[in-house]
């Protein structure tokens, strides 16, 4: 009763009519205006917007220059998506190689992003996430065993997370209260 009328057609039949086919322009301009629509809710790669315009369309030459027009345009780039995945904070060089693999990034452009990144940046993420999550890891049986596993999913490799945990313990092995402690409630 409530929802979709289904299309009968004249004679009664639940059969619907079919669509008109498309014009080669109309289709051009349909999927054009579909990668301005996904493109306006996230930056994808080029793999990713193709994929996408290919569940629309069959016509690979049209995909083709679709996609090119965007880039043409300036609203895909796959070097900007490298840009900003790289800036994410908290997370380390091996998760942002992995989520722009799975993207469709080129391996060159990832290598190029990844050299760009500051190699201290990863030292000084790992302790300040340390000093924040801490806490809730020394409640833990093996709190450094937990913060070692957060950190490796977090995509930071064991040669800065293991200094990093050992600094952190030592700091505070000698006397200084843990951030949040209770003692510093009252």
């Amino acid at each position: 009763m409530y929802g979709r009328r289904s299309r009968a057609a004249p004679d009664g039949n639940q059969t619907p009519k079919p669509r008109p086919a498309r014009t080669p322009a109309e289709e051009r301009d349909a999927l054009l205006a579909y990668a301005f629509r996904a493109l306006g809710q996230r930056a994808l790669s080029a793999q990713e917007l193709r994929s996408r315009l290919e569940k629309r369309s069959e016509n690979a030459a049209l995909i083709d220059e679709v996609l090119a027009r965007v880039q043409e345009l300036g609203y895909q780039n796959d070097t900007q998506v490298a840009r900003v995945e790289n800036a994410r904070r908290g997370v380390g060089v091996m998760r942002v190689r992995q989520t722009l693999k799975r993207r469709g990034v080129a391996d060159e452009l990832i290598q190029d992003t990844l050299e760009a990144r500051d190699p201290g940046s990863d030292a000084e993420a790992v302790a300040e996430l340390l000093a924040r999550r801490w806490p809730s890891f020394a409640r833990k049986r093996d709190p450094q065993a937990s913060a070692f596993a957060f950190l490796a999913r977090r995509g930071y490799p064991g040669s800065v997370i293991w200094p990093a945990i050992r600094a952190f313990v030592a700091e505070q092995d000698t006397g200084a209260p843990l951030p949040d402690a209770p003692e510093d409630w009252e």
